[in-house]
């Protein structure tokens, strides 16, 4: 591999494994509050804010870290105006205290938030706008969890970028992840110096440990962790569904710990039973894995699966975009009932 390839894919590493306080939507809600309440210089008394459907579905129904159990679109909103510090990004909400979180619930019953659906092809818009005594702020935050494009205070624009008019849903990186390529990815792995990745791998280890043992611990979710390890023993393949799904269980359920976050998908939000379905995509890997040590495989021709990996990945893309659009809108007017 060359040498300016191999740099990129350690950069690519270096801007998809970054920690996280709780699930990501709602904590990117609270660090757009957070910048409006920064810019308007004081707590709104009323709070609009406009989300693409894919936040809807993945805030609904999970509890927001460091609120005392609230969940939800509002309380993230909440949270972020009362307690969030801008400057922490995806932690902006890691350091509430008690108090805080007293505050942060009186402030959710007293306050306006109005919630609606944005008008947008994004799959991920956040669009908050506050006010008080005349004063108006707006924050919008479009393709990344922290990629602002605006800041408006009354008619003043206190922050805008170019990403503001590109395409909906062109990735915010800073290096080109177009060079990612299955066969690529594997040559990486195999040539890789580990000194150029400990530091971001053992962040991983340490924080996404730490957060599977605490959903072993306790009681969070569906308590899928447990269940797969009560019912099928603890062979290597089940304690890695076992700890994924754990702690997955803890993170859906307010769990005060970070955990390094990477690209994955979700279909009807994120909830309890994301677990479920952690636990489902580790064992079709490890089925996978099986498969190739056996010398078996799935050919072209077999349904969507075509010649050539790349092509079977544009696919299935295309199958979730395009194929899945239709049931995407119903099940976010299906939660918004």
């Amino acid at each position: 591999m060359n040498r300016e390839l191999y740099n990129t894919y350690v950069h690519i590493l270096e801007e998809e494994l970054i920690p996280a306080m709780g699930c990501t939507e709602p904590i990117a809600i609270a660090y757009a509050a957070s910048i409006a309440r920064a810019a308007l210089g004081m707590l709104p008394e009323h709070v609009e804010i406009h989300v693409s459907g894919n936040i809807i579905k993945n805030v609904k129904s999970v509890i927001v870290p460091h609120t005392g159990g609230l969940h939800g679109i509002e309380a993230a909103v909440a949270a972020g105006l009362v307690a969030g510090d801008q400057q922490r990004e995806l932690e902006v909400i890691a350091d509430v205290t008690e108090e805080q979180i007293k505050q942060i619930k009186a402030y959710l019953e007293q306050t306006e938030i109005t919630v609606a659906q944005a008008e947008t092809e994004r799959v991920f818009e956040i669009d908050l706008r506050a006010e008080k005594d005349g004063r108006r702020v707006q924050v919008k935050i479009v393709d990344g969890h922290t990629n602002v494009v605006l800041v408006r205070r009354n008619e003043e624009i206190l922050y805008e970028s170019s990403m503001l008019s590109e395409a909906p849903d062109e990735a915010v990186h800073k290096t080109d992840h177009s060079l990612l390529e299955v066969e690529k990815i594997v040559l990486f792995a195999e040539e890789v110096e580990l000194e150029d990745v400990t530091e971001v791998l053992e962040r991983q280890i340490t924080y996404n440990t730490a957060i599977a043992e605490e959903g072993l611990r306790g009681k969070y979710g569906a308590n899928i962790g447990n269940v797969l390890l009560t019912a099928y023993g603890n062979s290597v393949g089940n304690r890695a569904k076992a700890w994924a799904a754990a702690g997955s269980d803890a993170r859906m359920s307010g769990c005060e710990l970070p955990v390094v976050i990477n690209s994955g998908m979700v279909c009807d939000g994120a909830k309890a039973s994301c677990a479920a379905k952690i636990a489902s995509a580790v064992g079709a890997g490890l089925l996978g894995m099986e498969m190739y040590r056996q010398g078996s495989q799935f050919v072209g021709g077999d349904g969507i699966v075509t010649k050539g990996v790349e092509k079977t990945i544009m696919n299935v893309g295309d199958l979730a975009r395009e194929g899945m659009a239709q049931t995407d809108k119903e099940i976010i007017q299906i939660m918004l009932r």
